[in-house]
C-alpha cells in the first residue's frame, strides 16, 4: 500500500516564539520527530507532503479573518516553514515525491487538488503530522476518513497551543476516525 506523510501547517507563524498564531514550545517540540518521518518516507520511496496555510491580509472574505490575527500571510517570514522541518524541505524540495501547495481552510482537502494528487499515485495511507492537531490536522482528518483513506497519527508529531483540544482531537482520530494512533 502506497503512503504519505503529511506535515500540516509547520510554519513559524504557527511554531516560532514571535508566530503570529504559535503553538509554542509544543510545537517546537515536535519538529525533529517530523523531520525524521519526513527522512524515512522519502528513504523508503514515499510521499512527502506540504499542505500549508495561505492567507491574504484583511481578505473580507475569507472566515479565519475574523477569527484570528494576520497568520501565514503570503510571501511573508511567517509563511516560511519553520526549524529542522524547513531545512529539510530545501534540501529535497525538487524531489518528485515531495510535494508543496498552498491551502486556504482548516483541511488539507478543501480547495486543493490533494485528492486527486493522492488518487493519481495511488497512496491509500495517509500519515497526519503538523499543527494544530485539534484544528487543522483534525479537519484534514475527518475529509480523509469521509474518502476512505486508511489515517495514522504520529502522537510525537502532532501539537497544539491547547493541550485540552490535542487530547480531544488524539481520542476522536482514534474512536470516531479509526485512526491508527503510534
Amino acid at each position: 500500500m502506497k503512503k504519505a506523510l503529511l506535515i500540516i501547517d509547520y510554519t513559524n507563524d504557527f511554531v516560532a516564539d514571535e508566530g503570529s498564531l504559535t503553538c509554542g514550545a509544543s510545537g517546537q517540540a515536535i519538529d525533529t520527530e517530523i523531520t525524521k518521518l519526513a527522512t524515512d518516507f522519502l528513504t523508503n520511496h514515499d510521499y512527502v507532503i506540504f499542505p500549508t496555510d495561505l492567507h491574504k491580509e484583511n481578505d473580507p472574505y475569507h472566515p479565519e479573518t475574523k477569527l484570528f490575527p494576520p497568520h501565514n500571510l503570503e510571501n511573508t517570514w511567517g509563511r516560511e516553514l519553520f526549524g529542522n522541518v524547513g531545512s529539510w524541505f530545501n534540501l529535497h524540495q525538487n524531489d518528485d515525491k515531495v510535494y508543496f501547495f498552498a491551502k486556504n481552510r482548516y483541511s488539507s482537502f478543501v480547495n486543493t487538488n490533494l485528492e486527486n494528487f493522492l488518487r493519481t499515485h495511488h497512496i491509500e495511507e495517509l500519515y497526519l503530522t503538523g499543527v494544530c492537531t485539534d484544528i487543522c490536522v483534525l479537519h484534514t482528518a475527518i475529509d480523509a476518513y469521509n474518502k476512505n483513506f486508511k489515517i495514522i497519527i504520529p502522537q510525537k508529531a502532532v501539537a497544539s497551543f491547547n493541550q485540552v483540544g490535542h487530547e480531544w482531537a488524539l481520542e476522536h482520530f482514534k474512536k470516531s476516525l479509526g485512526a491508527t494512533i503510534i
